[in-house]
């Protein structure tokens, strides 16, 4: 009886140590995450819209594009003033197809393999 009792007692606390590890990994994970986290307030009447996807307003020319995008492809706008890019027009085919031509030729390398060697162009 005594090897099973001693067995009992130094299983109950290797189960302790473990609970008091546990609790105390959850609180400083809880800590961790009350930081990111602001508070949430609103007003009895206020109405709540939870924006996954945003619809642009496009010209008429660009009709024949999807307007409506999810919000993982939006990107934050950090405007900068010498970077101003005229837009160009796009002509959209039938089969919502364009023709994308070459500007210029940027760099060139020669890939070699085994037994064949590979063109790499960068292109704008």
């Amino acid at each position: 009886m005594g090897l099973q009792t001693d067995l009992i007692e130094d299983t109950t606390k290797v189960i302790q140590n473990i609970r008091q590890r546990i609790e105390t990994v959850q609180s400083r994970q809880k800590s961790y995450a009350v930081v990111h986290r602001g508070p949430l307030e609103f007003d009895v009447g206020d109405t709540v819209f939870l924006k996954v996807a945003y619809e642009l307003e496009l010209p008429q020319e660009m009709s024949s594009i999807h307007n409506v995008f999810h919000v993982s492809m939006l990107k934050k706008h950090v405007p900068n003033a010498k970077q101003v890019i005229e837009p160009q027009m796009i002509h959209v085919q039938e089969d919502l197809s364009y023709e994308n031509r070459p500007i210029q030729i940027i760099d060139w390398e020669v890939k070699k393999l085994r037994n064949k060697e590979i063109l790499l162009v960068k292109v704008l």
